[in-house]
This record gives structure tokens, sequence and C-alpha cells, in this order.
């Protein structure tokens, strides 16, 4: 909301001294956020001037000038000469002269140049170069807003262009201070400053007579009353081309909206006053009364914009006998409005439902200033008020005379109360407010204040529909007093509180990765039936898609049972920004529907109602089970060219080096051995697992999968289930203790048939050699000379250690051969020579 200070200055005592800055410091004290501060950049020597004369001079590109002479009132006499392009005045007319070291708005300095053969001191200025509108088609002739001013008058303050404007930012639920009445108001609670309601007038003030029909069509609106207030006033004999009065034009303009004649400034001048919209109709272009109504299937009407609308059945309509003539609280219709043949005038002045207004002004794409009034909430008791304000501007500034011709359709405006214990609010806010505190804060705001044997009961200003509860009425209280009085303490956790196993394990994976070296990138839970059938999940297992009744995105519908969609599309997108070595990982909630279970449900609880046990239960079990993962992508190299050195490319080594990352970090030990997945290359991938138990996989992507996702190069995955293998490792994650003895090291080689898988033979040396084999890992295969077809050579590095002596040669090779004799027997392995 933009509020010019001169404006503000009529309703609420404003010392002369403020400066913006001081204004909206206020204003941030009663919780109002500060935007901007809003001037017509004009300065300098801008006066009246007068023209003497001037000589006409075509020139070669067809374009007329003129070469004026000016008097612009200085002591000695002199005139000026200026070079102007319009041709809008006349000899004796007295314009805007901006002189040489004056600065127009964008900025646009001022100064004496040659031009057209002549040396202009200074130009003659047009509405829109002042910054009062957008009238370009030639300069601003005084007479045309009424003003008669001495030559030389300082035209900066004659015009207004000396205001300046406040902006702030109003909330939803304060709809008030959409209007120069409600910051006022507010800005009063604010400083102490005297507050003048220009609300406040007697009812015989504003009876709005009557005559004029009026209808509510009743029976579509029984249910939901729509309109709850529509007053009608006829002014006649009004002049529509009479000018707008230069402080109206300067107050809109600072108030964001532009002049469009007086008759229509006018009513746009009372709603920012007051905050009620208000629409002013030709009445001779009615037909009949005004009946207030639906509207009927397949019926369109054209708007003041010039487009023709398809009206929804649940549209409120402003018709007359020739249909509909406005879109109810949110923009009139063409055929009834105000023109430059206007003599009588029907101003509207209404109360309509929020709810209504909000979904026709969605509905149909067209948010007005109205519109966002009438969302918001409008004062019931401002529209009579608001219509006569409006008629007596007419009057004045168009010369009407006020018809006794009117009508109005309303009812008591009942507002219920609010019980308000007198312990509530301290303890709340956690102030010690004295009661009188409380009570002179909502008096202030204009609430009506009743003891009670327990506290009191409040009833709230008509202006504040916000104010529903205790709740918002102790806010209301921490609001005037001052927010910086609420002290600030931190809350005690109470025992037994804090992160559970699972998310404690959670974030150490999450870390872990983090520290070495990879870059989490959550990616949208959203994908297509293609990417979900292709990835499926970390398992392998095939799996039903859910598809959502509402998505996002039309072509991603479905919810992701894999977190490789999600980061492939983040690879593609940062590989075609330059960024072509990756290592990123995610961990999020897959979505893993059981076959044949069909999720979701029709039956929604009621609002406001806690559900029951058994209505939670069917609640959850129309929800497919979430279980949280843990995925990473290898793409470009791990290593960047250098000096007597290539690059070095991610692969399969880099993927389980993360593995052994989330392992540890998970306190869980994970086998890998060679699988098949339908998106990775065959032969290149592992499925991975935990004492037996799959728990998800690691490869490079196919060729295929990876030219479709725009990846140069190969690229490697992996994809864990984070859930089962926290599980997997217990509550606890215990680090074992450090030997400080000597470890032994050996290796060994062992030749078995090709069909046997590394992993398998690694638990089988692992299992024979005991508590004292520290680590196995595998250092060679080969296959090749001296070896007999269909056999290989694994070798392995093995590492034992004792936790109460150095171990001899002896017991290290006794250990090894345990190890060995178990490998003999499970798949026959022999030693290699």
């Amino acid at each position: 909301m933009r509020v010019p200070l001169s404006w503000l200055r009529e309703y609420v005592d404003v010392a002369e001294d403020a400066t913006p800055e001081s204004v909206l410091e206020a204003f941030v004290t009663v919780g109002f956020e500060e935007e901007d501060i809003h001037r017509f950049e004009v300065s300098g020597p801008v006066v009246v001037g007068q023209v003497l004369s001037f000589d006409e001079e075509p020139q070669s590109n067809g374009k007329t000038i003129r070469w004026c002479q000016v008097d612009v009132g200085e002591a000695n006499g002199g005139v000026r000469g200026i070079v102007c392009g319009a041709s809008n005045f006349a000899v004796g007319d007295k314009i805007v002269a901006t002189l040489p070291g004056s600065v127009l708005p964008g900025p646009f300095p001022i100064a004496a140049r040659k031009t057209y053969g002549h040396v202009s001191d200074g130009m003659i200025a047009s509405a829109r170069e002042l910054g009062l509108g957008e009238e370009h088609d030639g300069i601003l002739v005084l007479a045309s807003l009424g003003i008669d001013a001495p030559v030389g008058t300082d035209a900066i303050a004659l015009l207004g262009l000396d205001d300046v404007a406040v902006e702030i930012n109003v909330t939803p639920d304060r709809g008030y201070a959409f209007s120069v009445r409600g910051v006022a108001r507010e800005y009063s609670h604010a400083t102490g400053a005297d507050f003048r309601d220009p609300a406040e007038h007697e009812w015989s003030d504003v009876e709005p007579g009557t005559g004029f029909p009026l209808a509510v069509d009743a029976e579509p609106l029984r249910e939901n009353p729509a309109v709850q207030e529509f007053v009608v006033r006829v002014v006649r004999d009004v002049d529509p081309s009479r000018p707008t009065p230069p402080w109206m034009i300067a107050r809109l303009s600072l108030a964001g909206i532009r002049s469009l004649g007086v008759l229509i400034d006018i009513t746009n001048y009372v709603m920012l006053e007051l905050g009620n919209p208000i629409h002013g109709y030709d009445l001779d272009k009615l037909s009949g009364g005004i009946t207030v109504r639906r509207a009927h299937a397949g019926e369109k009407m054209k708007t003041l914009d010039g487009h023709e609308r398809k009206l929804h059945v649940e549209d409120l309509l402003i018709t007359d006998d020739s249909g509909p003539i406005g879109l109810a609280g949110v923009m009139g219709g063409g055929t009834t409005e105000m023109s430059d043949t206007t003599r009588s005038v029907l101003i509207e002045a209404a109360i309509f439902d929020p709810i209504s207004i909000a979904r026709s002004a969605r509905r149909h794409k067209l948010p007005s200033e109205a519109s966002k009034r009438f969302e918001r909430g409008v004062d019931p008791l401002v529209p009579f008020v608001a219509a006569r304000r409006v008629a007596d501007l007419m009057v004045e500034l168009a010369g009407g005379r006020i018809d006794e011709v009117g009508g109005a359709l309303f009812s008591d405006v009942e507002i219920a109360g609010i019980e308000l214990p007198a312990e509530f609010v301290p303890g709340l806010i956690g102030v010690d407010y004295e009661d009188i505190e409380i009570t002179g804060a909502l008096e202030t705001i204009g609430a009506e204040v009743t003891e009670t044997s327990d506290g009191w009961q409040i009833i709230p200003p008509s202006w504040r529909p916000d104010l529903t509860d205790k709740w918002t009425l102790a806010e209301e209280v921490a609001r005037i007093h001052g927010l910086d009085r609420i002290p600030a303490v931190l809350p005690t956790p109470p025992s037994g509180r804090g992160l559970t196993p699972l998310q404690q394990g959670r974030r150490r994976v999450a870390n872990a990765l983090a520290a070495a070296g990879l870059v989490e990138t959550p990616a949208f839970p959203f994908t297509t039936e293609e990417h979900n059938d292709l990835h499926g999940s970390a398992t392998g297992e095939h799996l039903p898609s859910i598809r959502l009744a509402n998505p996002l995105d039309g072509q991603a519908p479905f919810l992701r049972r894999s977190l490789i969609p999600g980061l492939l599309q983040i690879a593609h997108r940062n590989i075609s920004r330059g960024l072509t070595d990756l290592a990123i990982f995610e961990t999020g909630v897959v979505f893993l529907p059981a076959p044949g279970i069909v999720y979701g449900t029709d039956e929604v609880p009621p609002l406001g109602q806690l559900p029951d046990d058994d209505t939670l239960a069917a609640l959850n079990a129309s929800i497919p089970p979430q279980h949280r993962y843990v995925a990473a992508l290898f793409a470009g190299n791990v290593t960047a060219r250098q000096p007597g050195r290539p690059a070095e490319a991610y692969g399969i080594s880099e993927a389980l080096d993360a593995v052994r990352v989330i392992a540890a970090a998970a306190g869980v030990e994970i086998d890998v051995a060679q699988g098949q997945r339908s998106a990775l290359h065959p032969g290149r991938t592992g499925v991975l697992s935990v004492d037996g138990t799959e728990v998800g996989y690691v490869g490079e992507l196919h060729p295929k999968v990876a030219s479709e996702a725009d990846l140069p190069g190969r690229a490697v995955v992996l994809e864990v289930d984070l859930d089962q293998i926290l599980t997997l490792a217990g509550t606890r994650v215990v680090a074992e203790s450090l030997s400080t003895y000597t470890a032994a090291t050996q290796d060994v080689s062992l030749v078995v048939e090709s069909s046997v898988t590394a992993s398998d033979l690694r638990a089988a040396l692992v299992e024979g050699a005991g508590e004292l084999l520290e680590s196995a890992r595998l250092v060679d295969d080969y296959r090749g000379q001296g070896l007999d077809d269909g056999h290989k050579s694994m070798t392995f590095a093995l590492r034992f250690r004792a936790p109460d002596r150095t171990l001899t040669a002896a017991e290290a090779t006794e250990a090894k051969l345990a190890g060995v004799a178990v490998a003999t027997e499970r798949f026959g392995a022999s030693i290699r020579d």
C-alpha cells in the first residue's frame, strides 16, 4: 500500500519535520514491513510560464516545431526562447516551464542546448514528463487543470510534485490497511498521534434515499449469502470534461493509479481513502433496475478491459434488464461504463463475500484493486459513507447535483463477542501485562471491552474481520505495546527427546559422503513411468508406479521408485552449463508400492475435527511405503589433466569407495557381488548386500541410458536402501578399539573356477581365518597363461592382528591356511604356485 504523506496528514497528526524514513519506522513498530519510498523525482527551477508568442517552423523531416517566447516571471523581465514540438497550446496559455538546472524523472536533466537552429533555454513539459500520468499528446496546459497561477509560481508545489509516498507491505489478514483510513489509524497506534476517522458520519448524512429498484436473486445465494450490503446513489448533471485537480492526480499517481478522467478518478480516490471499492455506472445506459445474481451456464459479458469473458455459474454478477453489467467485486462491464458523454452517474458501494470474489478473480485471471480489497474483507459500516463521499466529490469537482433517488439492501451488522480470560495474554506472550494495558490496547484498536467474572468480553471493531479468537487478540496486545517487550527465552528441551537412531544414522551417512568430496543435490520426487520401470528399486524388484491425482508437472506425474532419475537430470543440467566433473549424491524418500494393492482414498475426514485411531490407520494404509535411500552418481574426471599426467576418469573404484564410506558411517559391512540391472552395463554391475540381505547396487550406467541422459563418457552410480542398512546395523554404532600391537600381513593367491565370485571366495577366507583376521582385500584377478581354461587366480591381501599380543608369523600363517581350507572345501580352491 502506497500512502502519500499529504493524504496521511489529513487524518492523523504527522509532525511537519517527519521524514518518510521516520514514518516507515513508526509503521514497523506496529508490525508492517517497509517496502519503498516514492517521489516524483522533479527538482530545480520548474515554474509557471506564459507563452507570449511563437513561430511555426516546418522542418525537412516533415515535422513542424514552434519557436516560443515564454515569460517565466524572472525579475529582470527577460523572456526565454524555447523550442517545442507540441501544437496543443495558444498564445497566452500558461504552461509548465522546466528551466536549465532542473531534473525530470528518468533522470532527465534540463540544460540550454542548440536544436532546430535555435538555443532552447529550457523545455515546456507534458504531464508524462512531469510524472503526472501517461498523457503525452501535447504539453500540459494549466487551464486544462483549472489552474490560473501567477507567472513564475513554483510549479512543483502547485502541482503537488513535492509530495512523497511511503509504501508498506500489507499482509492478507490486515485488509483494513489497504486504505489511507486504516494506515492513518495504525500510525496513530504507533506514535500516539491524534486520529480523525473519515468514516464517522451521522446516518442522516449518508442515507442513500429510495426509489431505485434493487434485488438479489436469493435462491442460489441462500446457502452462502455473497451479497452482504448493496448501496446506490444517483448524481445528475455531471460534467466529465472537467479536469481532475492536480492534488488528486498527484496523490493517485503516488499511490500507483493513473488518472483516467474526473469521474473515474473520484471513485478510485475514495477506494484508496476508505478501503471500499466503488463502481460508477452511466445511469442513462442502464436498462431498468439492478439485480445481483449468479451467472447462468454459458453466459458471457464484456468487461472494462475489452475482453469478452465466458462466465462460470459461481460468478457473482451485477445485472440489469439487458443482462450482466459487472463482474461483482472484480471489474465492471463495458456496456455501462462512464465516458465523456456521461451526464448521470449511479454510484455503487457494496460488501461481497471474500471467497466468492477471490474465486472469480482467479478463475478469470483478473486481479484488480477492488478484488484485492474484497478478498481481505471490507468494513461493513463503510459503504454508505463511501457512496456519499463519491457523490460529494462529484458535486464539488464535476459540477453534479445529488438526486434523492437511491437505494440499499442491508441488514444489521452483528459481530460475535470473544471471551478473553484475564491471564491468557500474559501466559501466551510471556510479558506481565497489567489489566489496564490489555484493555487499553484493545480499546485503542477500536474494540469494545466489557469486564466479566474471569476476564473480559471483546467485540472487535467492524474493520477487523481477522480478530476471531483470543489468540488474535493477544497478538494485538503484543503488537500495540511493542514486540520488543517480548523476552528472548530459549525453551528447555524435555529429557529423552532428540533425533531418533535412524535420523542420526542418516545424518552420519550424509555428512560422511560430503566429507569424502561428494556434493549433495536434492531432486524433486516426481518422474515418468518409463524412468521408474527402467531404474526400478534398489533391490531390482519390479513394482507398480503411483500416479499423482494433481501433479505439479503433467510430464512427470509419478512418484519415484529410485533416486537415480533425479541425479541424471541434475547431472545433465550441470554438464550443459559446463560442469563436467561430477560426484553428487542424494538422500531422499522413494515410494515402493506393494504389488496388487490400490493406494489412495476418497474419504477425507472433516475439517476442524481430530481424526480417531481408525481414521488415521485408514489414511496411513492409503499411502505406499516410503523408504529413505541414498544414491550417488560419478561422471567426468576424478583427477584433471596435469603436466605429465593424463586425466583420470571416474570409475567403479570411486563408486565402491563411496559404498565403503556409507558402510562405515552406517556401522555395517557391505559385501559386493557381481549382478545384473536393466539400466546398468552388463558385467560392470555389483549387487550390495549386508549379511546376505540385498540392500542396493553399484555399477556403470548402460551406454544407451547414459546417451539418453546426454551424459558424455562413462557414468557410475550406486543406490542403497539407507533405512534398511541402518536397521540391520542396530540402534547403536560402537567404534572398535584401536590395537597397539603390530599387524602381520600375508598374501594368498587362490585358483578357482571362473564362476566363483570374489565376494564368495573372500567370505570363505574370512570365515575360516577367524577373529585374528582384521581385513581381507582383493588385489588381483588373473586369467591367462599358466591356468587351466575356465579358471582364474584371485589374490587377497590379508592383515592379521591380535588385541593382546604381537602375532608371530606362524600364527598368521595358521589362520591364513584355516581360511584357505574353508575356501577349498567350499569352492575347490587351491593355492597358486
